[in-house]
């Protein structure tokens, strides 16, 4: 990660470099600080003498936190990771400029004193990159709940994909492939398994290996994940940055729950609640000074060991409050084949666990992967109480059994019902073949339900991509930030059928019949028809007060009705 240009490295032992009073800002000692630029990241490398460590305990015996604190009073508190050895670091992200910020170190161990005694400052300036995520800084709840934004404002509609396996078995460079493509589809958002999290999944230690997969825990197939493999987040950091370099944001998910890499006994179900959390704290360590998202349940019923707790933890330790959500399986209101009698697997859920948790910020569905349009998940989410932003999190990923379910146009317009319903967090696509990050077409190691014959940058191509990506390029420059579902505008062929609205000033609509009549739209503001297959303008002009709208040609469309905004580009 020190190669990263978004991370400025310093590096601290035993001595204290320097302490200051900033209340005045003397010009002189201005010069003399280190300069980070807003929403960048300044890395504090924390080193031990080591003569007292135990290095095999340094992961789960040694906390290290640092306190961050400017000159208008505001203080922050990063947790450190442990990075190997006798080292630790801490990664800060100053979230405003032209203000001196100063940190102190702490350690849960007072006696290691060249972790718990260091102190420095520096000074926070202006972002000038061209990164689009840095430039409005990191992720946040908006303020009716619904949606994420940047810490400016700046609206986030989440477009994700779901490349799980890539931190363990892509390559930088085929991460890069992947990046650009994604990126010029639309995407702004990477579903990630951090580790393989199957315990009796078996193979090379390798990347880009057919049946291999990089460990992230050499005892993981034990049942544990105390004994981290620093060089595999080493490269993982690598990813990453590939990833944001791109305007992606990585969507981490600890360890899965449900089916996992290749359905041989996820760790998630069975993990020690403690091992959870901390494995947690370390990512949001390491990578949560960053725009990103935490998932902290994958693929069941959101209630496994460590959910909770490692929710809890993340309201108390990540100063940035990022997104955290849960994901579930498809069994939300009835008992699956495949839980039945088997009390690890949970059903039953309908979406809604922790709903009141004041950690929880977004909760995901999924309908599965039988080809079936399941709107009803979003559409009563949304409703449920206190709010939480809401998604399908896993539609039918294209090409599953054996290449024939969710292709094409199918995954366009899964994406635009569940947007229209009530999944106005965002949208996700996934691939067979993608999913897994299948090296070669004949990868063997999946059953047909979950597979095609089509190695992930084969799968990566597939139609249906270009759709959903589309959803992000047609809504840009578009103010979704807490729109709601609204199924009392409508009448004709469209009665009762919801659209998305801020009264007065935006309206959403999605459609495949010719007209549609919205109720109260005001006179004389811009709409457009757009075509979602291939992003162009069919008609756009001005509205007049029948609230009447035709579309001129024939097949499915998209009507928006409003101004964009004045942070319409990036």
């Amino acid at each position: 990660m020190q190669n990263n240009k978004y991370i400025v490295t310093l590096l601290f032992s035993s001595i204290v470099i320097y302490a200051l009073v900033v209340s005045c800002k003397p010009k002189a000692l201005i010069t003399q600080l280190q300069k980070v630029e807003q929403y960048t990241t300044i890395e504090l490398t924390l080193t031990s003498d080591g003569h007292h460590l135990n290095p095999s305990d340094n992961y789960t015996q040694v906390d290290v936190w640092a306190k961050f604190y400017n000159d208008k009073g505001d203080t922050l508190i990063r947790p450190a990771y442990w990075y190997g050895e006798n080292i630790w670091k801490v990664r800060f992200s100053p979230p405003d400029n032209g203000n001196i910020w100063s940190w102190n170190s702490y350690c849960n161990d007072e006696t290691i004193i060249e972790l718990s005694k260091l102190s420095g400052s520096f000074i926070s300036i202006p972002y000038s990159g061209k990164n689009k995520l840095l430039k409005h800084g990191l992720l946040k709840m908006s303020e009716g709940k619904r949606n994420v934004v940047h810490a400016d404002g700046h609206p986030f509609l989440v477009v994700g994909d779901t490349p799980w396996a890539l931190p363990f078995r892509a390559t930088v460079e085929q991460a890069k492939i992947y990046a650009a493509d994604r990126q010029r589809k639309g995407f702004n958002a990477a579903l990630l398994m951090s580790v393989q999290p199957d315990m009796e999944a078996k193979g090379p230690n390798a990347r880009n290996t057919a049946e291999g997969f990089v460990r992230g825990f050499s005892d993981l197939a034990n049942g544990h994940i105390n004994k981290i493999q620093p060089a595999y987040f080493n490269y993982l950091d690598s990813l990453i940055d590939v990833l944001l370099d791109h305007g992606i944001v990585p969507v981490f998910q600890p360890i899965f729950h449900g089916y996992g890499w290749k359905g041989q006994k996820v760790l998630g179900n069975h993990i020690v609640p403690d091992e959870y959390e901390r494995y947690c704290r370390y990512l949001l360590a390491r990578y949560g000074s960053q725009p990103a998202m935490w998932l902290l349940a994958g693929d069941n019923g959101g209630r496994d060991p460590g959910v909770k707790e490692s929710g809890e933890m993340m309201e108390h330790w990540d100063c940035y409050k990022q997104p955290t959500g849960l994901h579930y399986n498809p069994c939300d209101n009835y008992v699956a084949s495949w839980a039945i009698d088997n009390p690890l697997k949970h059903c039953e859920h309908l979406n809604e666990s922790y709903q009141s948790e004041a950690w929880l910020d977004f909760q995901w569905a999924q309908s599965g992967h039988d080809g079936e349009h399941l709107q009803y998940k979003v559409n009563r989410m949304y409703d449920n109480q206190p709010t939480k932003a809401s998604a399908n999190g896993e539609p039918t990923y294209e090409g599953m059994a054996g290449g024939k379910n969710g292709l094409g146009w199918w995954q366009g317009k899964e994406a635009w019902q569940n947007l229209m319903n009530g999944g106005t967090m965002g949208v996700v696509y996934g691939a067979a073949g993608l999913w897994q990050w299948m090296i070669t077409g004949d990868e063997p190691g999946w059953p047909e339900w979950t597979d095609q014959k089509k190695s992930w940058q084969e799968a990566m191509q597939m139609e249906g991509s270009n759709y959903v990506g589309l959803v992000n390029k047609i809504l840009e420059g578009y103010d979704l930030t807490d729109i709601e579902k609204r199924t009392d505008l409508t009448k004709r062929s469209f009665t009762n059928k919801p659209i998305l609205a801020k009264i007065g000033k935006l309206y959403i609509a999605y459609g495949e019949t010719p007209t549609i009549k919205i109720i109260g739209v005001p006179a004389d503001i811009p709409f457009t028809f757009y075509d979602p297959k291939t992003g162009h303008i069919i008609k756009n002009g001005k509205t007049k007060n029948d609230g009447l709208f035709i579309n001129p040609v024939e097949g499915p469309w998209v009507l928006v009705i409003g101004e964009k905004t004045g942070n319409s580009k990036y």
